[in-house]
């Protein structure tokens, strides 16, 4: 069996052990390195295959794929400023411009080794902050493009439970744009059920909040004609972890072998299905869409929130640390 064929043989496993995974396990950590791992593989073969066809052809697809990257802190500093007009001045704003300079910083630092053929005094600087964006960058890149994919994983369309997870309150009392895009989803999955589904709207009072979310919900449900009979409301959360457990908890009271659906922002399913399997809950996560420019700082937000959980520090920063360490040992 010739070169082609094994590599054939193993870019067509790779995909399928993936999906077969990502199916049986979806919230699964290294799924995320898995699916990374099989786009790495693709976009190989692609370059391969259309140098193999006209040498131009391959080189021009790696050209491009180089300059995206060194494109990316520019379009992260762009969506900074437009979340600054847009969303207001906060710290959460500023994500997608921070680490679009940090981006731009390690770039720099690469190309300095390159310049300098890696003979210069501050050599192990470059190396340390190149190296160190490119391993946070690889580790981001898996968590976002599972991110994306696991919003696309097939699932059933008829739930006994709909879940909706809250979000602060616009003076206190009224649904912002960001939760009513959660609600209507939530609602479209209702019909699609048959509208024999139980919506639970989750979210307790914040501290600037008059009435806890789950009861703002709750009214915006009844405006769109939802029966009151239908409706359970979750009023005791305070994130997003106690949304799935005190909701688990009304569910499992009435029917633990229920069907349950967790309906949140796109960008936020994955962290929702990360706690719902701690919970040992068997859930299907549906996004809502958001506006375009919120996706990269609402996305880095929750790499932050995912990467917070002490066993994934951990391994995040032991990693980080090993090529820290050979840096700073080699000769």
């Amino acid at each position: 069996m010739d070169g082609p064929v094994l590599l054939l043989i193993a870019f067509v496993g790779a995909w399928v052990l993936f999906f077969l995974s990502s199916s049986i396990r979806p919230s699964w950590y290294f799924n995320s390195f898995f699916l990374l791992g099989c786009i790495f593989m693709t976009l190989g073969a692609i370059a391969i295959v259309l140098y193999q066809i006209a040498a131009p052809l391959g080189l021009i697809f790696v050209g491009m794929i180089v300059l995206l990257i060194f494109l990316v802190p520019a379009i992260l500093i762009y969506n900074g400023i437009l979340m600054l007009k847009r969303e207001g001045r906060s710290l959460a704003n500023l994500l997608s411009m921070a680490v679009g300079i940090g981006i731009g910083i390690g770039e720099i630092a690469t190309l300095a080794i390159l310049i300098t053929n890696g003979d210069h005094e501050l050599t192990k600087l470059f190396l340390i902050t190149s190296l160190s964006v490119i391993y946070f960058s690889i580790i981001f890149l898996a968590f976002m493009f599972y991110s994306l994919y696991i919003l696309h994983i097939p699932r059933r369309h008829r739930f006994d439970f709909i879940i909706i997870h809250g979000s602060g309150l616009i003076n206190g009392s009224t649904v912002p744009p960001l939760l009513a895009s959660r609600i209507d989803k939530a609602i479209q999955v209702y019909n699609r059920s048959r509208k024999r589904a139980i919506l639970i709207p989750s979210g307790g009072q914040g501290s600037n909040e008059t009435v806890p979310e789950g009861e703002a919900m709750h009214d915006y449900l009844i405006d769109k004609g939802i029966p009151e009979d239908h409706i359970i409301i979750e009023n005791q959360s305070t994130t997003t972890y106690e949304n799935l457990l005190y909701s688990k908890t009304i569910i499992e009271d009435r029917n633990p072998k229920a069907k349950v659906a967790l309906v949140t922002s796109n960008y936020h399913v994955y962290r929702v299905l990360s706690y719902a399997r701690d919970l040992r809950m068997k859930c299907a996560g549906i996004g809502a869409k958001v506006a375009w420019y919120y996706w990269p700082s609402a996305l880095i937000r929750e790499f932050i929130a995912i990467y917070s959980k002490p066993n994934k520090l951990i391994k995040l920063l032991a990693g980080w640390l090993a090529i820290v360490a050979i840096i700073l040992t080699a000769n």
